[in-house]
């Protein structure tokens, strides 16, 4: 039963952000033409977002726990430092949309449904859900170090997309507009955020705990 109930939550979850990231597509792609962007250009752009990437990892990860757990994905995404990990990274999409995104645009309709899912609902309910039943038992504290690997990587990818293009997704990382060194500094700084609550999320399991491995 237990099992079962384990095997209905992941479902919903992945079902949930799989929907958010379907819509938003469909919602994005229709503007593509309004842009003048080719479908390839487009879909570029939208996989350029951290949260369309970060909703990407909890889609595909709890589809691969739920229906291939013995593959080779599916026991990569099981574990508990790879999870830990994703609950980190959406944590962060859902912290800064709704500190520092939410007022600079106002979504109607849909796209408003659209931005809810992927901001609120699937961060909310994904790290609800690795606080309460994903096991925690195997992070070390150099785990928080190897996490700032992928938001490195994804600063990497924006500024060299960027130089080509001049495309930025997000204002705080806008070359066009701050110019490089304050982008690197909010870069350093969004690092540091990273670093932060990943620790935080090592610390879940090292309360109580008399020693730290590394």
């Amino acid at each position: 039963m237990e099992k079962r109930s384990g095997k209905i939550r992941i479902a919903i979850i992945a079902l949930l952000a799989w929907v958010g990231l379907i819509l938003q597509f469909y919602l994005s792609a229709k503007s593509w033409a309004g842009l003048n962007l080719s479908s390839a250009e487009g879909a570029t752009r939208f996989f350029t977002y951290f949260t369309i990437e970060c909703n990407i990892l909890v889609a595909v990860s709890l589809t691969f726990i739920l229906l291939s757990p013995k593959s080779r994905l599916g026991i990569f995404f099981s574990r508990d430092s790879t999870q830990a990990a994703i609950a980190v990274y959406i944590f962060i999409v859902g912290l800064i949309y709704n500190l520092i995104l939410r007022n600079v645009w106002s979504p109607q309709g849909l796209q408003l449904v659209v931005d809810n899912i992927l901001h609120v609902a699937v961060p909310l309910i994904y790290v609800l859900y690795w606080i309460a039943f994903v096991p925690k038992q195997n992070l070390v504290w150099m785990d928080a170090v190897r996490w700032l690997s992928y938001p490195a990587l994804y600063f990497l990818w924006v500024i060299i997309f960027g130089a080509l293009t001049s495309f930025y997704p997000y204002p705080f990382i806008d070359v066009n507009v701050l110019g490089y060194p304050k982008m690197f500094l909010h870069a350093a700084v969004l690092l540091i955020v990273f670093l932060s609550l990943g620790l935080l999320a090592v610390a879940t399991k090292k309360f109580g705990s008399k020693k730290a491995s590394f």
